[in-house]
């Protein structure tokens, strides 16, 4: 390897793909923010709570790091390496090593709103098995938590498993377009996964707000 020369009065710049792909990272760089401001200001105006849109809204961070771990799978060499009737599952899924390409980016925008999906259904349920019972201890209102989030529980998963079915068909494509469509499916399919943690995070966090702003309240009557 050698230093290139470049003489007097002479000038490059990289071009072509490399050239899309800058300015398209550029134009990520603040679509991304605004995307996950949106967000956060929609779910402010449907439960008018800051303190709920930000429980709801966490699911957007558990989800972005299973995006980020099924990644790091995929550049793993002994990840889905077996064979199942003859067909080894890492060549069908496409397991390679993944750039974060423009397109993994893109994955990762439809993730974030697919993501608050279980924490809204979630979120409205306990705040209306709250609203219904009232509680006026801590113990009426764990069980108030409880009782809304099983009722909601089947629908989450419901959501979840759609969404997760209708990805495999877009990790196992071949052909024309492939090189786009698995590596965006695939943070949506990681992200999903592990978003599934929202349905057991979202009820623990909100029953920690209902008990603090109890005992806040009992000690302003005090």
């Amino acid at each position: 390897r050698g230093d290139l020369i470049v003489p007097t009065g002479v000038k490059y710049n990289f071009a072509g793909s490399y050239e899309n792909q800058v300015r398209a990272m550029k134009r990520l760089s603040i679509v991304i923010p605004l995307s996950l401001a949106v967000i956060l200001i929609l779910l402010h105006l449907q439960f008018h709570s800051l303190l709920t849109s930000v429980i709801i809204f966490a699911g957007v961070f558990v989800a972005w790091g299973g995006g980020f771990m099924l990644i790091w799978l995929y550049g793993q060499p002994w990840f889905l390496d077996f064979s199942v009737f003859g067909t080894n599952i890492a060549q069908l899924f496409h397991v390679q090593p993944i750039n974060m390409s423009v397109a993994v980016w893109v994955g990762f925008l439809a993730l974030f709103g697919i993501a608050t999906d279980d924490g809204v259904v979630m979120a409205t349920r306990l705040k209306q098995s709250i609203k219904e019972r009232k509680p006026k201890t801590v113990a009426e209102i764990r069980n108030a938590i409880v009782e809304g989030g099983c009722l909601r529980i089947r629908a989450c998963l419901m959501t979840s498993a759609t969404t997760i079915l209708a990805l495999l068909p877009v990790l196992t494509v071949t052909g024309r377009g492939a090189d786009l469509m698995v590596p965006m499916a695939i943070p949506i399919f990681g992200g999903m996964l592990i978003a599934l943690i929202t349905l057991f995070v979202v009820p623990v966090l909100y029953s920690s707000v209902a008990e603090w702003q109890l005992k806040f309240n009992e000690k302003l009557h005090v």
